[in-house]
C-alpha cells in the first residue's frame, strides 16, 4: 500500500511529493485524533488508512482553500 506513494502519477496528480506530503500529515493528524476513516480500517496502521483514502480518491486537496496551486499538467 505505502508503495503506491512511490508512483510518480499519484506524485504529479497533486503537483509534487510536497503537496502530496502534506496531504498526508493533514489527513493522518485528523484520524490521530479521532476523525472517522473514509476506508474499511480492516487491520491497517493510521498512515496506511490515510494512503487508502488518497487512492480511492476519498480525499483530496482543497485547492481553493490551500496556499497551494492546483497543478495544470504534467511538469517538465
Amino acid at each position: 500500500m505505502i508503495e503506491a506513494l512511490l508512483s510518480d502519477e499519484i506524485v504529479e496528480k497533486f503537483g509534487g511529493r510536497f503537496k502530496l506530503t502534506s496531504l498526508i500529515q493533514k489527513r493522518l493528524k485528523e484520524i490521530i485524533e479521532g476523525a472517522r476513516p473514509l476506508v474499511d480500517r480492516n487491520n491497517r496502521s493510521d498512515l496506511e488508512v490515510v494512503v487508502a483514502e488518497i487512492m480511492e480518491d476519498k480525499i483530496t486537496i482543497d485547492w481553493e482553500k490551500s496556499e497551494f496551486k492546483k497543478p495544470t499538467g504534467k511538469r517538465k
